[in-house]
């Protein structure tokens, strides 16, 4: 009988060590899923998670302080800075190009039609960033590195996830012309079949697709970005109640007024952009058009139903487009003034030549 017992005890403790050695490998299996599923994008050569340690160790504390400041006082300003650093990249690179004012060279991207709209606040509330970070640093922050960090901070503040921002890009010395602008900006009006071979070209996907397009899910549209949906005849795809309530607000084709991105939560970064779609209620044809089409409807709804992995996957696509064709190194320069290269500063010229002749004196 104890030979038996003896013998029972010790099978029945190989089983037990078998189960917990088979679940361990499944502990094993999972883990190692999730962090796929939950991995980077790779870093581009030249920037870092921790570039500004030593130089400027302060930079993103003094950005996100500033701007809980500034959406205290109007949450709109959030849309606005991350429609900024959208702009940016999507036109020949996160270089700050868009915030260049134009010159003899020709007009600045800010003038062509894409970029009419963008808010006027959003270009100021950099300059103020820029002035803080030199006080505290000294010119070492690039104004692409300031706007990719206030579009990051624009997302959490205002409800949504918050994450870490490959940091090191530098100032472009040129602005895009007026077809280049266009070329790289869809308007509203353009499908998710298009969409899906534009961003081909950018190294995005359809999955990055839809996940950007939820920075609709903050900010507000003008009349003229949606009312060929509404007249002479109404887009089929849209909501009935949705449209008269959008009939209300733009009553004409030429209206100039505007309107919120997301019905249900306008102020808010989450998921009910794409429960805005489930329903119809779509503000753009390319909003609309990501439920509609077949290759996108599924993203479209699992994102609906799941705000975290929504999340996962909009910060996934936004550290591939905040890399977009980034300057590093010696490429590129840090602009004191972010709206002019520094070869066109001429205050900045003058404390050059200043800081010249005192060193000449002594």
């Amino acid at each position: 009988m104890a030979a038996s017992s003896s013998s029972s005890s010790s099978s029945s403790f190989w089983r037990c060590n078998l189960i917990l050695i088979l679940v361990g490998c499944c502990v094993l299996v999972v883990c190692s899923e999730g962090n796929d599923y939950n991995s980077r994008p790779d870093v581009v050569k030249g920037l870092s998670w921790s570039f500004y340690k030593n130089s400027c160790p302060k930079v993103e504390s003094i950005i996100r302080r500033h701007l809980k400041k500034v959406f205290n006082k109007d949450i709109g300003n959030a849309a606005a800075l991350l429609r900024l650093h959208f702009h940016d990249c999507f036109v020949q690179g996160c270089d700050a190009s868009v915030l260049l004012d134009g010159s003899a060279s020709g007009p600045s991207e800010q003038d062509a039609p894409p970029n009419l709209s963008l808010r006027a606040a959003a270009f100021r509330i950099v300059d103020e960033l820029r002035d803080l970070l030199d006080q505290e640093c000294g010119t070492v922050v690039s104004c692409a590195d300031i706007v990719a960090i206030a579009a990051r901070d624009s997302v959490h503040l205002s409800g949504g996830v918050d994450y870490e921002v490959p940091l090191g890009r530098r100032d472009g010395l040129e602005f895009a012309s007026r077809d280049a602008t266009l070329a790289n900006l869809p308007s509203p009006a353009t499908n998710a079949s298009t969409l899906i071979e534009f961003l081909a070209t950018k190294n995005l996907d359809a999955t990055d697709l839809v996940a950007l397009s939820g920075g609709h899910t903050i900010g507000l549209s003008h009349c003229s970005s949606f009312t060929g949906r509404l007249y002479p005849t109404q887009d089929p795809t849209m909501e009935e109640n949705f449209a008269d309530d959008l009939k209300q607000i733009c009553p004409t084709p030429t209206t100039n007024a505007t309107t919120v991105l997301d019905v249900r939560t306008p102020n808010r970064f989450d998921n009910k952009y794409y429960v805005d779609l489930v329903n119809r209620q779509g503000l753009f044809t390319s909003d609309q058009d990501l439920y509609s089409y077949k290759k996108t409807r599924a993203i479209v709804k699992s994102f609906a139903e799941d705000e975290a992995l929504f999340s996962e996957k909009f910060v996934h696509a936004m550290l591939k487009m905040g890399q977009l064709g980034v300057l590093t190194g010696n490429n590129g320069e840090i602009r004191a003034n972010c709206s002019v290269r520094n070869s066109d500063n001429v205050q900045l010229k003058t404390v050059v030549e200043e800081e010249k002749e005192s060193a000449a004196e002594l």
